[in-house]
């Protein structure tokens, strides 16, 4: 029986992608790679462009997902989490926009995208960002968490990305 680990979504079967890996020995994140090239625009350049008086401009700034290829499947009391690289920052001007992911064990083979893992990057450089095919992006580790006493929950996943919201 399968404990926790990783599959390509069926839309990226012949793409040629890589299942993560720990760099390691003692490495706790599994490294994850770009499915795709993509372009990540520099805030800046996004906010300097758009027209004085435009209504609502800082709505319109949004991260830039990242597509793996991947989906994790894990145990009830787990859960993924996506932190970004060290040297994204500091080199690349790259920050995660939610500060870490949580992908929960139900996420896996949900019905919109599969459970299909995606980063969501900001680049805070003055130039936009190229992130190649196969390049490492961040990391996910594993881990267990715990319940309250009183724990309830409200509803069942029905979708993917940002399904659990309650809004």
């Amino acid at each position: 029986m399968k404990k926790r680990g990783f599959e390509v979504v069926t839309a990226y079967q012949n793409k040629e992608i890589q299942l993560p890996q720990r760099a390691t020995h003692h490495a706790a994140g599994y490294d994850f790679e770009a499915a795709a090239e993509i372009v990540i625009p520099s805030i800046w350049k996004q906010v300097l462009t758009r027209k004085i008086g435009q209504e609502s401009d800082n709505k319109k700034l949004k991260p830039t997902l990242v597509p793996t290829g991947i989906k994790a499947y894990m145990g009830d009391d787990e859960y993924l989490q996506l932190a970004n690289r060290s040297s994204n920052p500091l080199k690349r001007f790259l920050s995660l926009a939610n500060g870490i992911g949580v992908i929960d064990s139900d996420y896996y083979n949900n019905t919109d995208n599969e459970g299909h893992i995606m980063f969501q990057f900001t680049n805070f450089g003055l130039t936009d960002m190229v992130i190649k095919k196969g390049e490492r992006i961040g990391q996910g580790i594993f881990l267990p968490f715990l319940k309250a006493d009183q724990d309830q929950t409200t509803t069942e996943r029905t979708g993917g990305f940002g399904s659990s919201n309650q809004e």
